[in-house]
């Protein structure tokens, strides 16, 4: 067993970190959902957030967009050029994702300061590309709402998603203590 556990620390101790880092934001995460009372249609304020920060984004851009709480359902309907084009959700929010990018970037530990803006700079620039992917995909689906499973289904999914890796790749191969390992 002390062999077993010599030779598969490394493993054992990142999926460790992990799954506590993500079992205790999930659990955070869950305890300030709580508060919002979905019987009552009751939206949370970071998904409002995100629901107002790509309305600005598309009014930036020269879109016509508004936002508005949807009377009997718990998300923010998200209008543009008129049209009801989608709506946004708590899942829609990102910080799922963000979650996700935290846990793995303390399980490839790296020095504290590093790790720490590494978790805050990353966290921001999925935020604001969860906010440009929101507004692509309203975008796009109100140019072609017959493609909405493909848009909303596969590719939107994969850009979020494949910003997250591309920021995984470069933490362990930059800032971790296991790049800093394999480079000596």
């Amino acid at each position: 067993m002390k062999n077993y556990w010599i030779q598969y620390k490394p493993f054992l101790l990142f999926l460790g970190k992990f799954a506590l880092t993500y079992l205790v934001l999930t659990i955070i995460y869950q305890g300030y959902l709580n508060q919002f009372d979905e019987k009552t249609f009751e939206v949370d304020g970071f998904t409002q957030l995100v629901a107002k920060q790509t309305e600005q984004t598309l009014l930036f851009f020269n879109g016509d967009a508004n936002t508005e709480l949807h009377p009997s359902q718990p998300n923010v309907k998200l209008f543009y050029n008129q049209k009801y084009v989608a709506r946004i959700i708590e899942g829609c929010n990102a910080l799922s994702v963000i979650i996700l990018f935290v846990a793995f970037v303390v399980a490839f530990t790296g020095k504290l300061k590093h790790t720490l803006l590494y978790i805050i700079g990353g966290s921001l620039l999925i935020h604001v590309l969860n906010i440009a992917r929101i507004a692509l995909l309203a975008v796009a689906l109100y140019h072609f709402p017959n493609q909405e499973p493909v848009l909303h289904g596969v590719v939107f999914p994969l850009f979020i998603y494949g910003i997250v890796f591309i920021l995984w790749v470069i933490w362990v191969n930059k800032f971790s203590l296991y790049a800093k390992k394999t480079a000596k």
